[in-house]
């Protein structure tokens, strides 16, 4: 595939893109199903072969099919409706943004973005996903495979304070929380409930967060200060979005530089002139 710039115009075409899917996201109420396939996109990785990971590749028949995906063409369909609008970004790099803009509209922690990953039509074979009906031998398993920790883990689960599960799909019926709607720690509130509320999830993953100390300290925390639950599953939802991926530091140095005044006009203006710059000070030091 053609190699893919980051340079001023790409970060544009971001910045619009990530303005269309606040719309759509708010309109559709898809926050859930938006995250989820940021996440079934990115959960394939294999940090040993460096296979699979945040890289598009499940837009691809071949692996939205797989029935862990069941029901997330539905996103990829929404997604398209933006790409078609800005051709120029990678799906990859749609559908993580797709995520992070799910958990920002729905009253979640800010998550750092940053774009220029490659689209591949590797499909990685069934199985990578988490099993819901497993505990937490598979949970680690599955998440040390990608290279990611006992926090992450725990915090990562926490995502399922938004949405809800359908038989359809996955054979289960129902949402973890009071509110799918809103992002915040009511999933660990919930988990640390002895009796369990009437028409709440309880999965067997879920409960078996509570089954080892390394992962029940993590619960009982961000039941109790979701302020440190929203910086850590920023931080872990980073790592997710990235494995695989390595920034180059030319852009990541822009957007931190620019971050603040990137929420205003203003400041996509400057923070697109400070990558331009970056980028062909990066072009005329290399053709010396």
């Amino acid at each position: 595939m053609a190699a893919l710039i980051v340079d001023a115009e790409y970060l544009k075409e971001i910045d619009k893109a990530r303005r269309e899917l606040r719309a759509l996201i708010a309109k559709k109420n898809c926050a859930p199903i938006m995250l989820r396939l940021a996440w079934h996109d990115a959960g394939t990785y294999d940090a040993e072969s460096k296979t699979g990971g945040p890289n598009g590749s499940i837009r691809n028949e071949a692996e939205y099919s797989h029935g862990a995906n069941s029901g997330l063409k539905i996103a990829l369909d929404l997604c398209e409706d933006v790409k078609t609008k800005h051709p120029k970004i990678s799906y990859a790099d749609l559908y993580q943004l797709a995520g992070v803009v799910a958990v920002e509209v729905t009253g979640g922690p800010d998550i750092s973005f940053v774009p220029g990953r490659k689209d591949s039509n590797a499909c990685t074979d069934e199985g990578r996903l988490p099993d819901a009906n497993q505990g937490f031998k598979h949970l680690k398993d599955v998440f040390y495979r990608m290279g990611l920790s006992d926090k992450d883990i725990v915090a990562l689960s926490g995502a399922h304070t938004l949405g809800r599960a359908h038989p359809e799909r996955s054979g289960f019926d129902g949402p973890w929380t009071e509110d799918p709607l809103k992002f915040d720690n009511s999933y660990f509130v919930e988990l640390l409930k002895e009796e369990e509320s009437e028409g709440l999830l309880k999965l067997s993953t879920d409960k078996s967060l509570l089954e080892v100390p390394e992962f029940r300290q993590y619960v009982e925390l961000y039941a109790k200060n979701e302020d440190v639950f929203f910086r850590d599953y920023a931080e872990s939802h980073k790592k997710l979005s990235e494995l695989g991926f390595t920034p180059t530091s030319t852009v990541t140095m822009a957007i931190t530089d620019c971050t603040a005044l990137a929420h205003t006009a203003v400041g996509v203006a400057v923070a697109a002139a400070v990558v331009a710059f970056s980028y062909f000070y990066e072009i005329r030091r290399k053709m010396k």
